[in-house]
Formats: C-alpha cells, structure tokens, sequence
C-alpha cells in the first residue's frame, strides 16, 4: 500500500493503524481491473504531475520486479562493523523508510546504519559513527526514478548503532518526523521543514536506553497526537556478552535470545508540546516484558481503539489490546497468537496486520526463523484469531526461510493482499551445522489466491534468485505510477531498491489529512468497493 509516509523498522513491519505497520500521510488503495469505485477520496494539493512510465505489463519473461538500485543512485551499503567478539547486535540489523521528507510529492528514502565496535569495546566505551562508511543516509527523490544524498544537509548522520526507524508527524506541523531505534539510546529528528531536521530527542524525552529494535507512533488515547510505542529485545550489553558456540571446534558463534533476559517495552504518551512521557507502567506495558522484533498496530476487534502486536523471539507472540481507558490488557495466549498451531513458541521477528480473505477483520502475519514456517493467523470477528498457516498453504511455502523485513501488499494490483518477505538467517554459520539452510537466502514473494498462497518467487524476476541476508523492508510507490515498490538494506551489505513493473490494474490514492486527529490521519479506517463486490480496508 504506497503512500506519502512510511516506515519499517529494523525487523519489521511495519504496521501502524488501520491505514496503515506505518505513518502514512497519503493512502493507495488498489482495486481490480475494470472495477469502479463506490467509495473513494482524495485531496490534490497542486503538486507537480509525474512523468508516468510506459506501461510494464508482465507478461511472459517480464520480471515483476527490477533492481534498479544503481541506476536510481542508491549507494548505500550497511556496515555492522563484525568483530570476533560476536556481539548479539552484528548480524541483527538494519531499517529503512519511505518518507516524502520535503513535501514535494515524492517519497524518498532513509536508511538505517550500525557503527564502528572495538575488538573488544573498552570499557564504557560507546560504538563510533563519525567515519562517513557508518553514517545513516537520507535519498531525496528528484522525480525521474533517481534520487541525490542529502544525508549532511539534512543533519541525519546519526549517533549510535542502528537499528529501525519510525516515521510520523508527531507535533501535527504537516512534514514527517523521523524517530531512529539504537542499541543504547534512540534519536528523535524533527523536520524543520527547510530540507533539515533537528535532534530534539532530550526535550522530548524519549532516548530510552537498553536495545530497542522495532518503533511505531499511534495515536492510542485518541487525543489528536501521536504517541509512540519502542519494541525492546534482551537485556544484553557489551559487559553481557557470553561465549556462545561449539567448543569442540573452538568456534564462537552468537547467541541464543534464551541467554539473555527479556525486556519491557516503552509507551511514550505525547504531551502535545514537543514532549512525550513514558506511561509504560500505567498503561500495562512495562509489566509484560518481550523479546520484541517487530511491531504491528490495528483495531483488530474495531471498537475505535488502536491495539499493538510485538513479534518476539523464541518466546510468545504479544497482542496488547486497548481498553479504551489508557491502558492496554496482553491477550496474545487467549486471543490464540501467542503461540504457532502445535503450541509452541518461535522465532517472532517481521510482523505485519492485514485482511488477506477480504472479510474485512485484520489478520495477523508473524514470520520466523528456518524449519519453523511462517505463522498466519486469522481474525475470527474481532473475537480471537486461529492458525491458518497449514490450509494457506503458508508454512509449506515458508518452511525453509528465515524472515525479517514484511509484509502483505497487492503487487499485481488484483484486490488480493499478497506477502513479500526479506529472508536471510541470522548466523552467518549455520550451514556449518545444518547444510541444508543457507545464511543467504532469496526473497519472497507470495501470491494470494483467493485466500491460499503461492510461491511465484522463481518466475518474478532476477531479483528473487539472489541469495542476501536481508533485514529491512520498506514498501511505498516511489515513482508514482500505481504499483507498490520495495526498498530491503542487506546486513553488511548493499541496500537495494525493486521497482514493481506493474500489471496494469487500476488504482486510486487517498491522502488522509486529520483535523481534529493527528495531522497524518493515522487511525482513520478507509473502505473501498469495487463492482466485483471486492471489499479492501485500509
């Protein structure tokens, strides 16, 4: 689903609202060919008309999608700085976003960075971000599918290590903010609005501390702003670095999650004046600690009232439902989330909320580690959710892949929500054990059918032979002409950017804009009804 904003963290997903796992300002709605629409929206605000493209239908031999990483000028290539010490923090991220940071119509784009580690870190020492190879990067689109690094004009190269971002209007001024989840400490950039941003991190009061992963602003009280809600890990440092691995080889590896403790997340509840206060502990959060990945936010049972999902690691999945009275009550066990249909716990990293039978309920998506298989789970009326991962046809397609950055969005513009997964196993070693599953691995793509999936991956394009080990997976129409288009960083690697050829299907694009709501609309439900009979909510 393009739009103006949007956002996933280091391990996605990036959900946010019913518009949605994602600030968005502008909303595509996507319906089938031929079909006309008895309730739509938009807003034209004079912006300059793009160049639109040549029709790229795929037919035989078309790839669905294109690398066109370098011919758009994407440079940028994440540096996790590995060290024989094997930090937890190495292999794990990191996050990139779409945003329209300049308000000129066109999303751009921002990539999440690590820094540089000592083998080993002296004693309170903090990771190092002044050499330019570990700076984060900020991609102004121009307009013509190529887009210039603004990144020091900006003022966005970054403090600490990486992992996600989070992006939103949170002081309702119209221009898109930018919060950036760090091991040790996050960051919160205000858009000036001149091309600049401001750290403004210390006056609002949201830094935190420990190893945040995933973020997500929503507006959870209904007061008009936008609050924020930070996804922690494990309680690890660099003074808790056990050895891990196999001691008969001499070979150290990192570690399990189950070495480390669980963490509380964060509720920041904004104060309306540039501040935010931490409710974590009055609202219920604080006292459900995670091992928490990736975050999703809906109103999953539509009673007004935003609720969150944690994709954790190797423990239960977590569904904090809002009561509507400033506090959340944890549901995953009796809602059926928490855990995968054979009652166990797995590896929760990319998470994503949306309705793929078109019932209008908002299901759930967790993925997970190799030889677990995906996790799908469908609402039941808003009740509780069951496990349809088995008659999807999800887990079989998913059983061999690890992934991280997710989520369902309609590629072929059908009026059927489809999953692309960025895939990638966490140890660079595991083939070592198990030959069978490789570190690198191809991405994803799942075609919806009517409510079964498919693996369309080997016949839509190069791009989905090429083994990566991709983290973060950010999903905006970056050329405007209709088609949802995908921007993945690699850890360690080269970022890259898939522009969607198209099918040719209609489409129509809603910019929500909040009045007496926050000002980027998130929260607002939208419905959309084709002559099919085809019904979409975002």
């Amino acid at each position: 689903m393009p739009g103006r904003s949007s956002c996933v963290s280091a391990f996605f997903e990036d959900r946010w609202l019913p518009l949605q796992h994602h600030a968005l300002i502008a909303l595509l709605i996507l319906a089938a060919a031929g079909a006309g629409l008895a309730a739509a929206g938009g807003l034209d605000r004079g912006r300059r008309e793009p160049a639109v493209p040549a029709q790229r239908n795929s037919g035989a031999g078309v790839p669905v999608f294109s690398d066109i990483t370098a011919s758009a000028g994407i440079r940028f290539r994440h540096h996790a700085s590995r060290t024989s010490q094997k930090y937890l923090i190495e292999p794990m991220g990191a996050g990139v976003a779409f945003l329209d940071f300049d308000g000129d119509g066109w999303l751009d784009l921002f990539f999440v960075n690590a820094a540089r580690l000592g083998d080993p870190m002296p004693a309170g020492a903090r990771p190092e971000k002044s050499a330019p190879q570990y700076w984060n990067r900020l991609y102004r689109n121009t307009g013509d599918e190529t887009f210039v690094d603004v990144t020091a004009s900006a003022g966005l190269k970054g403090n600490g290590y990486g992992m996600g971002a989070a992006v939103a209007d949170f002081d309702n001024d119209g221009r898109p903010d930018i919060y950036v989840t760090n091991v040790g400490g996050n960051t919160l950039y205000r858009n000036n609005g001149d091309g600049t941003f401001a750290d403004v991190t210390e006056r609002a009061g949201v830094r935190g501390e420990g190893w945040s992963t995933g973020a997500a602003f929503v507006d959870y009280d209904r007061d008009g702003f936008l609050d924020l809600m930070v996804v922690r890990y494990v309680a690890w440092n660099f003074d808790n670095n056990p050895w891990c691995g196999s001691e008969r080889r001499k070979l150290r590896d990192y570690c399990h999650p189950n070495a480390f403790k669980s963490v509380a997340h964060v509720l920041y509840r904004n104060l309306g004046d540039g501040r935010f206060a931490d409710v974590s502990k009055q609202a219920g959060i604080a006292t459900r600690p995670g091992k928490g990945l990736g975050i999703a936010i809906h109103d999953y049972n539509r009673d007004g009232w935003p609720d969150i999902a944690v994709a954790n690691d190797s423990v239960a999945q977590q569904l904090f439902r809002n009561n509507g009275k400033g506090g959340f009550d944890e549901v995953g066990l009796e809602s059926g989330v928490a855990y995968n249909e054979q009652g166990q716990a797995f590896a929760g990293m990319g998470i994503d909320f949306d309705d793929y039978d078109n019932d209008g309920a908002p299901d759930l998506l967790v993925n997970a580690l190799s030889l677990q298989g995906y996790a799908l789970f469908r609402n039941i009326q808003g009740r509780d959710f069951e496990d349809v991962s088995e008659r999807t046809g999800l887990s079989r397609a998913t059983m061999p892949h690890s992934g991280w950055g997710m989520k369902f969005l309609d590629y072929d513009n059908d009026g059927w929500k489809d999953i692309f997964v960025a895939q990638g196993h966490v140890l660079d070693s595991i083939s070592t054990d198990f030959p069978a599953i490789p570190y690198r691995q191809p991405l994803l793509l799942l075609r919806n059918a009517r409510g079964s999936f498919a693996d369309v991956s080997a016949r839509s394009g190069p791009v989905f032979e090429a083994p990566r080990a991709a983290r973060g997976a950010a999903f905006g129409d970056f050329n405007r002409d209709g088609s949802v288009d995908v921007a993945l960083t690699n850890n360690d690697g080269p970022a890259a950017l898939l522009r969607n050829e198209g099918r040719g299907q209609n489409w129509i694009q809603v910019d929500t804009v909040g009045t007496t709501s926050n000002r980027d609309g998130i929260g607002a439900l939208v419905r959309v009804v084709g002559e099919s009979g085809i019904e979409q909510y975002r």
